[in-house]
Order: C-alpha cells, then structure tokens, then sequence
C-alpha cells in the first residue's frame, strides 16, 4: 500500500478575533441527539453578512478580486465558529484540476541540505494555496510510479531521477500542469532542475590536488541507492586528472575501522569521503588508530555541516548551492498558472570547495 502524507494550506488566523473558539463549538451535543449538519457555505454567507461568491474568493484565497480585510475577517471568522471547511473535491471540479502538488518520497536517505530545502518547499507551497502530498511506495519506480502518481489527480509533480517520456506523458494526460525533474539530464516534455553531482566531485579533487594529492581515496556508500549520487561524485573527481581508488564504505563503526586498515595498505594520503557524515566516521576510525588527520590522510567531506565546524581538526568540504524552496515553490506556481510555455531548464546545483583543517 502506498503511503501517503498530505499537508492542507493553512487559513491565517484573524489577528484581530479572540483565540479561544466560540462557545458554541464548545459544547457537545445532548447525548441520543441526531448529528449535526454539516456547515455550508451558505451558512458561512448569512453568518458574516455576505455573498457565498465572496466566502468562496476569501477561502480559497483568489488573489485576483478585490475584498476589503475587515469583510475577509468577517469571513473566516463566521467559518471558524461553524467549523466550516471548503470542499476540495467540489473546487477541483469546478476548477477543472486539483490544487495537489505531489511530491513522491525519497527512497534514499537524504541528508540534512536537502531536508531543509524540502521542508521550505512543502511551507512555501501551502503559503501559494496549493495542497502538499507526500507519495511513498516501496519498489515503485519509473514510469510505473508516475502511473501510480497519475491516480491522485495532481496538478503539478516535482519527479525523482528515473522517470522517462512515457512517464512524463501519463501524468500530462492525467491532468498535470508541470511535471519537473531532479535529476543530472533533462526529460522529454518534462521542465528540468538539473543537479550534475560530478561538481561536487570536481570541486573535492581540484581542492585535494592543489594540497599535492595526486591520488585520491573516494568513499562508495553501500547504503541503498546512493550510488547514484556517489558514482557521479567520483566520475567529477576523475575528471580533474586524480588517479582514483574507489572504498565501498557502509555506515558503521565496524566497517569503519575495517577500511582504515585497506588504506593504509594502499598507501593512500587523501580520501574524499562522500559527504561530512561519512567523513566524521572515517576520521573518528583513523584517529582511533592513532592515524594524524591531516599529517598522514588527509580527509574531506560534502554538505558543510556545522558538526563538521565543530570536530578537531576542522573537517574541509564542499558547500553546495541549492535554490530555496520559495524559489521551488514559486517556479510551481508559475509553471501551473502558465503551463502554455517551452520546457524550462536550469542548473541548479553549485559546489565550492571549503578549505579548513583537515585537509
């Protein structure tokens, strides 16, 4: 079964309306009684004295007409006593298309950087009106996925690496306004955020070069499904002319201490060790060996976490660049409200190189 996780846009509370709710919210009703009704818009209308058009313009947020603050309190406030809610299915039906935003789950551990961006992002686009669904389903991948994206109608969808033109083409005739990747290349009929994590190689080994480390250890997660950021990284590092030796690493202590054993060796002086946490694990298993870091292995990470700021010696890494998620989200919003346009395309991965203490 999939699972699902959805995030309403918030309604913003009234400054100016009491906290507490309305007494008669408060009290329940007499026991044996007959449920009571569900509130409608027009019940919201008569409360606060207005049009049910205006209490449709003022919950769902439409921008384009013009209603004064004081009559919007009046509004949401008559909405709140009732406990009134607007009819998602009904607006999408009347609108044409839902206001879903899918965004499927990571199936890969991602790592604080990208935690913080999504997070923005969900906040972002609840902000805009649109409604956040977080889709999982273990082993569903491709276009397979998209087909299972389709069911729930969205209209737009920010798709993981791995969606192909079929997939693409599915979720636009399901109803989708934008379909956007993540990924290194860009998709047929798809916008694109390209993230080429060979940068974030490249940046590690121009840095460990220019230190005189013509060879270069470089950290393989065995965890599942990093390679696909880790093969990337070690192809960038390549790339600056390194002589590379690829240790496959797991997250542990054990397999830690293990590999600084197959480092020592192979004689290496250098390891780029993935990203900083895989970094503080090695370095934590060299220095247990009484291994100086960076006297006799230089070692050098990837995120610029403030942990790695705080260990001894400092951790050296690379800093990457990311759009915020308002800029994610506003680009969504854009692309839904004009979906008429070419396919946008945009780098938006940067790398530099942060030199401290352990390199």
């Amino acid at each position: 079964m999939p699972r699902v996780m959805v995030q309403i846009p918030n309604q913003q509370p009234d400054p100016s309306s009491p906290a507490a709710p309305s007494p008669r919210s408060e009290q329940p009703p007499p026991a044996g009684s007959a449920p009571a009704a569900v509130p409608t818009s027009a019940d919201v209308a008569r409360l606060a004295g207005v049009s049910r058009a205006t209490v449709s313009y003022v919950l769902n947020n439409a921008g384009a007409v013009r209603i004064s603050e004081p009559t919007r309190r009046r509004v949401r406030a008559a909405a709140r006593e009732l406990g009134y809610v607007p009819h998602a299915a009904a607006r999408s039906l009347r609108a044409g298309h839902t206001r879903i935003v899918l965004l499927p789950t990571p199936e890969i551990p991602v790592g604080p950087l990208y935690s913080a961006v999504l997070n923005e992002l969900q906040w972002a686009l609840s902000r805009l009106d649109h409604t956040v669904v977080q889709y999982g389903r273990v082993g569903l991948t491709g276009d397979d996925a998209a087909r299972a994206w389709a069911e729930l109608r969205p209209v737009a969808v920010l798709a993981p690496t791995g969606i192909g033109p079929d997939g693409i083409a599915v979720l636009r005739r399901s109803g989708a306004k934008a379909v956007i990747t993540l990924g290194p290349e860009a998709v047929e009929g798809a916008h694109a955020l390209l993230m080429d994590h060979s940068e974030v190689g490249r940046a590690a080994g121009e840095h460990l070069r220019s230190r005189g480390h013509d060879r270069i250890g470089v950290v393989m997660p065995r965890e599942h499904g990093l390679d696909a950021f880790a093969g990337p990284r070690l192809a960038g590092i390549r790339r600056t002319g390194a002589d590379t030796v690829p240790l496959p690493l797991g997250y542990e202590e054990e397999d830690a201490a293990r590999l600084v054993g197959e480092i020592r060796a192979a004689g290496l002086r250098a390891v780029f060790a993935y990203n900083d946490e895989y970094a503080m694990l090695l370095m934590r298993a060299l220095q247990d060996t009484g291994t100086d870091v960076p006297g006799d292995v230089a070692v050098m990470g990837a995120d610029d976490l403030m942990l790695g700021r705080l260990l001894r010696p400092r951790l050296s890494t690379v800093r990457m660049e990311l759009p915020s998620g308002r800029e994610i989200a506003a680009l969504i919003d854009r692309l839904v409200r004009d979906p008429s346009g070419e396919p946008v395309v945009r780098d938006v991965l940067g790398a530099t190189a942060v030199a401290r203490d352990s390199t």
